[in-house]
């Protein structure tokens, strides 16, 4: 385990730059170091048992990532999110969260990247050399835990249809379903000109824009997160390719183990909020002195 643990996942063939507790235990279970148990309580493969094994002072590993719960506007993707109008979808109905991940850096480290070793965790050279700049065209399926996108250097309309018919090169969403796409005010999106242009292409689509300032609503935006800091950080890549690979099979490696993001904040907790919320609002401010 502690072997396993030392070695930067990328020269294993994975596609993260870093083990977390949790990554850490799927690949002892997988390399048959540990037997799961039938309760899948076993201390020695729960995130937390995999970290006690290993000494603190040997090695220093990422906490266990979690994703909170997350409250918003008052605004249709939250009904959407908690499935359609309170019931469970049909096979050929599906709720997309759709964005860009915009100027991902393309960098190299100065030096090559270290693995964790005895009294030391994993380490970067803060210096890089700059390779430019790419973007990811994602869209997640809410209740279905499902991923599709693309890696391309320019952003652009055809780019997000096509987001939305496929993925890995095979259709992602048949075309006779109904789809709700959940999308922030972003420009290749924004607007009544997005919305005609979607649905001359896709007729049964729906565009559903958040409020302004709250993209944080849109579920992909969590996946970014999980991206990034799994395997995105730390960097080293020369090319477009390069990182097109990582992000590409990242997107694979997730969709095995993922599962949909349940928000317990509801519309009814938003309303009860709202309502403790004074309603009468100042005029004017006072200047500023």
């Amino acid at each position: 385990m502690k072997a396993l643990a030392c070695e930067l996942p990328a020269r294993l063939g994975l596609p993260l730059s870093r083990f977390s507790r949790s990554e850490l235990r799927r690949q002892v279970l997988e390399a048959g170091i540990v037997a799961d148990c039938q309760r899948g309580h076993d201390l020695a493969v729960a995130p937390r048992g995999c970290a006690a094994s290993l000494d603190p002072a040997e090695l220093d590993l990422p906490a266990r990532s979690g994703v909170r719960d997350l409250g918003g506007a008052r605004s249709r993707p939250l009904s959407h999110h908690r499935r359609r109008d309170g019931r469970a979808l049909t096979a050929n109905e599906f709720v997309v969260s759709a964005d860009e991940k915009t100027q991902i850096p393309i960098r190299s480290a100065s030096r090559p990247i270290l693995p964790p070793a005895a009294g030391r965790s994993i380490r970067a050279e803060h210096e890089y050399r700059r390779h430019g700049v790419c973007a990811y065209i994602a869209a997640w399926d809410v209740h279905r835990a499902r991923l599709f996108g693309d890696v391309v250097g320019k952003i652009l309309h055809r780019r997000l249809r096509r987001a939305g018919r496929t993925g890995d090169g095979h259709r992602a969403l048949p075309l006779g379903g109904a789809r709700l796409w959940v999308v922030d005010n972003g420009t290749i999106h924004r607007g009544q000109r997005a919305v005609d242009r979607l649905q001359a292409r896709f007729p049964n689509l729906t565009l559903v824009h958040l409020p302004k300032h709250a993209s944080w609503l849109n579920q992909i935006e969590i996946y970014f997160s999980i991206l990034q800091r799994k395997a995105l950080t730390p960097a080293h890549f020369t090319c477009q390719d390069e990182i097109a690979e990582r992000i590409l099979g990242f997107q694979d490696h997730y969709q095995q183990i993922a599962t949909p993001f349940e928000w317990t904040f509801t519309r009814s907790d938003l309303d009860r909020l709202m309502a403790r919320i004074p309603s009468s609002r100042p005029t004017s401010l006072p200047h500023a002195a």
